[in-house]
Formats: structure tokens, C-alpha cells, sequence
């Protein structure tokens, strides 16, 4: 049962990676593959749990986690969350562009909206260009992204951090 959902699973998951503007194309078409030490549907609930060393591989979609649980609604909509220390994925640009990389400690994506959130020390790297802070947000309908610092436990702030390549520099 649980090879039915998986492929709903890695699905999802490859969106949280994905984005047209910029995606190796390939990738949509490559096979999907999904290792964990454990796995568990419970089709009464409509979720399905891997955890301990989740690997999701699609083409060159990599992403990596301690869990990754995915819930379905009864408008057939999915909410996915992954968790670990930290959620990892990267994914080769189209036309050898190089690769996008982000960590973070929890990953959601949210089939309805098509919003992707980094949430705990979040970082998004595509070539030279960096994206950090605690909070980042990604519309994959939109293709808008958003960051969010945070507040410190001894009251400091920790502000986003943008580090741009001039276009001189970029990979062409």
C-alpha cells in the first residue's frame, strides 16, 4: 500500500524543489525513488510517514530529512512536512546553470496554495546568490519569495541576509 501513496508523496516533495522559471525539466520525468528505515500509511487518516534517513530522489532532486509526512484532505489537497537537522535539497538548473541548494530545520508544502516554507535557520543558495533568515517562503504559483528574520532568545535580532553576484560573475 504504501508504493500507491509514495508516488502522491514524491510528488509532492518534488515541488517543494521545483519551479519552471528555473528547474531542470528532466526531472518531471525521471522516475521517483524514496529510502527510509521506516514507513507507514494509515489510509483511515489519509497520511503517510517515512522516517529515519528519508532520501527523495527524482532526476537530480535530491532532498533529504529525518521524517517527511505527508497528509491528504478530503478535498484531495496534500500538506507535507519534513523535519531534521536540517532538511536538505538541491536540484540542478536547467540549461547548465548550476544547482539551487536550501536547508532548513522543517520544510511545509501545501498542495492548495502551492506555498513552500523554510522555517529554522533557513537558507536558500542558487549559484553565488544566497538567501538566509529564519523564515522563507516560496509561491510556487506566483514564483514570490519572501524572508523573515527572528527575534534572538536574548532579545537580538537576527535580520535576513541577501548576498547577490553581480550578473558579471554569474554561471552562463
Amino acid at each position: 500500500m504504501i508504493s500507491l501513496n509514495t508516488k502522491r508523496v514524491a510528488t509532492v516533495l518534488a515541488l517543494l524543489v521545483s519551479s519552471n522559471a528555473w528547474a531542470l525539466q528532466s526531472d518531471q520525468s525521471q522516475p521517483i525513488e524514496i529510502q527510509a528505515d521506516n514507513g507507514m500509511l494509515d489510509q483511515g487518516k489519509q497520511v503517510t510517514v517515512f522516517t529515519g534517513n528519508v532520501v527523495v530522489k527524482q532526476g537530480s532532486i535530491d532532498i533529504r530529512a529525518a521524517r517527511i509526512e505527508v497528509q491528504r484532505t478530503n478535498e484531495g489537497n496534500q500538506l507535507m512536512t519534513a523535519t531534521g537537522s536540517p532538511v536538505t535539497f538541491k536540484q540542478q538548473l536547467d540549461e547548465g546553470k548550476g544547482w539551487v541548494n536550501g536547508s532548513a530545520q522543517k520544510v511545509t508544502y501545501q498542495s492548495a496554495s502551492g506555498l513552500v516554507t523554510l522555517l529554522g535557520n533557513a537558507k536558500v543558495q542558487r549559484g553565488g546568490d544566497v538567501v538566509k533568515g529564519n523564515h522563507i517562503t516560496y509561491n510556487t504559483k506566483t514564483e514570490i519569495y519572501t524572508a523573515a528574520g527572528s527575534k534572538g532568545a536574548s532579545g537580538s535580532d537576527r535580520r535576513v541576509t541577501v548576498v547577490l553576484q553581480p550578473s558579471s560573475t554569474q554561471k552562463k
